[in-house]
């Protein structure tokens, strides 16, 4: 018979280990020149990428949530994300101080409406600044002194017939209007970029413009933009850019960032 003789060793308790307590001191943390709150919906694959190349700036913090919808883009289904809208606001901490929060969605905010949407997030977020990349999208264009407007949208036609007709409710002149007719936004977030650039560059050889707007939050825009503008020599914005932009100069910040596009050259609000 054979004999273990190894006899285990007891495990040492947190009682039985001497801890060193150690001072700590508070700072502001992350984001003391500005902390930016975005509620993202499930389905969007770009959004968060090119936030963080366009907001790449010293202590501003960017912090995302998720919100449930539907991947069938329709009015219908962009409607129902209001309800939710409240409870995911909530979920970007209030004690973080923010300086702006945006709800991540050009369709969802024109079908839902502006105001509505600033209602529901500040029902977490109380006298905290609100936009949507459709805000977003006006104050751009009224930034660049656009008023010819060259419209790209990915959505079916009811989507961009109703996102048409409030940038033309609120002063804009929607020139040309084309649309890759898509209300699956897995299909959206996976169109290719150079399908992206052919499309902006037929709409503004199509008719005179002022500048281009690419819209939905899907789509992979934002790193075209200085290439596109270089070549067409007018401006170019889309929902990521523009919004991106918005909260920037929102939360009070106004460094230029010219390598990001014309817009980026835009200091302050009108």
């Amino acid at each position: 018979m054979t004999t273990n003789n190894h006899k285990k060793t007891p495990a040492h308790s947190l009682a039985d280990t001497h801890m060193l307590h150690l001072p700590s001191a508070l700072d502001g943390g992350l984001g003391t020149v500005a902390r930016m709150g975005v509620i993202v919906l499930q389905t969007d694959q770009t959004i968060e990428h090119e936030l963080a190349s366009l907001l790449q700036l010293p202590e501003v913090a960017t912090y995302h949530c998720r919100i449930a919808n539907a991947m069938e883009v329709t009015p219908s289904t962009l409607a129902k994300m209001e309800a939710d809208l409240p409870m995911a606001a909530n979920l970007l901490p209030s004690q973080f101080g923010f300086d702006v929060v945006a709800y991540a969605c050009t369709s969802g905010a024109t079908v839902i409406g502006e105001q509505r949407v600033q209602q529901a997030v500040q029902q977490a977020h109380s006298n905290v600044p609100v936009t949507n990349p459709l805000s977003a999208c006006k104050a751009a264009l009224a930034a660049l002194g656009i008023k010819r407007v060259a419209f790209l949208t990915p959505y079916s036609p009811d989507v961009t017939s109703a996102m048409q007709a409030n940038l033309t409710e609120a002063g804009f002149d929607i020139v040309v209007t084309g649309s890759f007719d898509l209300t699956d936004d897995f299909e959206v977030g996976r169109v290719s970029p150079q399908s992206i650039v052919d499309a902006v560059r037929v709409l503004a050889e199509k008719s005179p413009c002022d500048g281009v707007f690419v819209s939905c939050t899907s789509l992979r825009v934002a790193s075209l933009i200085p290439a596109l503008e270089a070549e067409l020599g007018i401006p170019v914005t889309s929902s990521n850019h523009a919004l991106a932009w918005h909260m920037l100069r929102l939360a009070g910040v106004h460094d230029a960032m010219p390598q990001k596009g014309s817009l980026f050259n835009v200091i302050k609000l009108i």
